[in-house]
C-alpha cells in the first residue's frame, strides 16, 4: 500500500527504470512511498543494458572516485562483483598516453612480453608497454537492476514498464503526472531517465542542466582464433581509443567513441565501428572477422562529467538523479545513498566538498 500524505498518491515517482532510478527508488523507499515508471517495456532497457559492466575503482574525476570507494564494500558484499582485471596498452605512438594512464589509475607497468602472457592474441611488436590492474571486477549489471526493483516493491512501492511520461502538471504540495491515460499524484518527481532527462525538467519549467548524451558503439566478436577468452582482462587502448571485454566464450570490442546524440534508441555508426576495430587489430595477431552483432548506448554527461544529485534550486520537489555518464553501475550504491541523504535531510558519509561537487544548483 502507498502512503498518502497530504493529499497526494505517492511521496516519490521516479521517471526512469534503469540502474539510476532502479537504485533511487530502493534508497528512497526508506523516506517514503514510491512509484517508479519507466517508458520502455523492460527495466535497464537503455544504457543500464548496454554497459561495458566494470567496476574499477580509479576510474572518473576526484569526486566519482570518491562515490566509486563508497560503493566498492557494497558491491563486494552483494556478491555484485566477479574478478576481472584491468590491462591498459600503448603501441609506441601511445607511450606517453600509457605513462599517463599507468600513473592515474595506479598501475603495475608490464613489458610486452608480459602482457602478451597474460593474453596470447596480443602481439609483442606492435606494444610498447602495458599497464595492468588486477582489482577491477566485472559488475552482474542485470542483478544490480533488478534488486533494486524488488527492493522497491518489497517496501509496498511499485515499479511499471511502458509508462511514457506524456504530462506533468505543478499542485500545491506536489505534482500531477501523466502517462497517456494513467495519472498519478506525488509529492515528489525524481528525475532519472538518463538522456531524456533534460528534457523532462523542460516538461515541467525547471531549467537544464545541459546534459549531453554520447554515443558509445560495440560490436561482438567470435573468440579470436578459437582461443578461450573467459580469463582474459578487459584491454584498453591507451587513452582509452579502444576497449575489448570478454562476454560469454565472445569479446566484446568498442572504439570508445564519445559522440554527442539527441535521446534516442541507438545504433552503432559502422564507420566508427571499423575505425575501432582497426585500433584492437593493431594490438592483436588474430585477423578480426565479422562482428556476431553491433549496437550502441548513450552515455549522457553534466558539463562538468560529475553526477547531478539532489533537490533543483528551484522547485525543491523535483529532485535530479542523473548525469551518471559512464559511472553508473559503479557508482549506484553510494550515489543512491547520498540522494536518500540529501532529500532526507540526513548527514552523509561523504565529506562536504564531495557532496556539493553533484548539486544541481552548480548550474545555476
Amino acid at each position: 500500500m502507498c502512503t498518502v500524505l497530504g493529499g497526494m498518491d505517492i511521496d516519490f515517482l521516479i521517471i526512469g527504470g534503469g540502474i539510476a532510478g532502479t537504485s533511487a527508488g530502493a534508497a528512497l523507499s526508506a523516506l517514503g512511498s514510491v512509484h517508479l515508471w519507466e517508458g520502455e517495456t523492460a527495466l535497464g532497457y537503455h544504457a543500464s543494458g548496454r554497459s561495458a559492466a566494470l567496476f574499477e575503482e580509479s576510474y572518473g574525476r576526484a569526486e566519482v572516485i570518491a562515490l566509486n570507494k563508497a560503493s566498492g564494500p557494497i558491491h563486494h558484499a552483494n556478491g555484485y562483483t566477479a574478478p576481472r582485471g584491468l590491462l591498459f596498452l600503448g603501441t609506441p605512438a601511445q607511450s606517453d598516453d600509457l605513462a599517463r594512464d599507468i600513473a592515474a589509475y595506479g598501475l603495475t607497468p608490464l613489458s610486452p612480453s608480459e602482457a602478451t602472457d597474460m593474453i596470447p592474441i596480443l602481439s609483442a611488436d606492435a606494444l610498447a608497454g602495458a599497464g595492468y590492474h588486477a582489482e577491477a571486477y566485472d559488475l552482474d549489471t542485470d542483478r544490480m537492476v533488478q534488486d533494486g526493483a524488488r527492493a522497491i516493491r518489497a517496501a509496498g512501492g511499485a515499479t511499471e514498464t511502458g509508462r511514457t511520461v506524456t504530462a506533468i502538471e505543478k499542485l500545491k504540495g506536489g505534482w500531477r503526472v501523466s502517462a497517456g491515460a494513467i495519472t498519478v499524484t506525488a509529492r515528489h518527481v525524481v528525475n532519472a531517465a538518463g538522456a531524456w532527462a533534460d528534457g523532462v525538467a523542460g516538461m515541467v519549467g525547471v531549467a537544464p542542466v545541459g546534459l549531453t548524451p554520447m554515443r558509445r558503439s560495440m560490436a561482438r566478436l567470435a573468440a579470436p582464433g578459437g582461443l578461450p577468452t573467459a580469463d582474459y582482462p578487459m584491454m584498453i587502448g591507451a587513452n582509452e581509443t579502444w576497449y575489448a571485454k570478454p562476454d560469454a566464450g565472445a569479446l566484446l570490442v568498442s572504439p570508445a567513441e564519445e559522440e554527442p546524440s539527441a535521446p534516442m534508441d541507438a545504433f552503432a555508426d559502422d564507420m566508427v565501428l571499423a575505425e575501432g576495430l582497426a585500433r584492437y587489430q593493431e594490438a592483436v595477431t588474430p585477423e578480426v572477422t565479422r562482428p556476431m552483432s553491433t549496437w550502441a548506448g548513450l552515455r549522457t554527461f553534466a558539463p562538468d562529467r560529475r553526477l547531478v544529485l539532489g533537490r533543483d534550486p528551484a522547485e525543491p520537489s523535483f529532485i535530479w538523479c542523473a548525469g551518471q555518464g559512464g559511472y553508473g553501475f559503479q557508482t549506484a550504491p553510494a550515489a543512491s545513498r547520498l540522494l536518500a541523504d540529501i532529500v532526507g535531510a540526513r548527514p552523509s558519509e561523504l565529506d562536504a566538498t564531495t557532496v556539493n561537487a553533484f548539486a544541481p544548483e552548480r548550474f545555476a
